[in-house]
């Protein structure tokens, strides 16, 4: 197991937890994290663009002009794509980007980041994360108390809307109950804080 140091909202060193070495310390694997960012990001899509072929677009019917003797090209009809307000061809259509993956595969790939942002020594472990107000400065303060002002994303036990609230005017801030944590938010932030509590609960889910 990995030993590494806890410290309290001071940033004060407070004790040590032990990491369990299957979590924090497994290889790191950039295809299968690649593949569950991707898959995340695709998820997010809407998917609503949508555009009208030749036969959704107004006009039509009548041929525009007789086939011969008029001196222009031939045209059978004004929904014609090379037409100004004609149908679009091969264009978007409303579609679901979304996919799945094996549960196996998210876990590790999980643990991959978790394991990389330890070696880079971008985990930092506190006690407990309490406010006395649910105020931004109050928080400002518990992140450079612990040189975690940078994107921070702070990893709480469950759901904490006071933490949430002072935390959401900071630029780059994230609070996630463990229930939430994912690759891309992981990948996404340069400091990771994790409560003794939430660490807890992260190595029974991810176990």
């Amino acid at each position: 197991m990995i030993a590494l140091s806890v410290h309290n909202i001071k940033g004060e060193n407070v004790g040590e937890v032990s990491l369990k070495d299957n979590i924090f310390n497994t290889k790191v694997n950039k295809y299968l994290v690649h593949q569950v960012v991707k898959r995340y990001l695709a998820n997010r899509r809407r998917g609503t663009a949508s555009t009208k072929n030749r036969s959704e677009v107004r006009g039509g019917g009548a041929k525009p002009w007789k086939q011969k003797g008029t001196g222009r090209a031939r045209a059978g009809t004004n929904r014609s794509p090379i037409w100004v307000g004609g149908g679009i061809v091969f264009g978007p259509a409303p579609r679901d980007y979304s996919f799945s993956l094996p549960k196996k595969m998210k876990v590790a790939a999980l643990k991959s980041v978790l394991s990389d942002k330890l070696e880079n020594k971008e985990i930092i472990i506190v006690d407990k994360l309490s406010l006395e107000e649910n105020k931004t400065s109050k928080m400002v303060e518990i992140l450079i108390n612990l040189q975690a002002f940078k994107k921070p994303l702070i990893i709480i036990e469950k759901e904490d809307n006071g933490i949430a609230q002072a935390a959401r005017n900071i630029k780059g801030a994230q609070v996630l109950p463990v229930s939430k944590i994912n690759t891309y938010d992981l990948i996404n932030h340069e400091k990771i804080i994790i409560t003794k509590k939430a660490l807890k609960r992260i190595e029974e889910v991810l176990i």
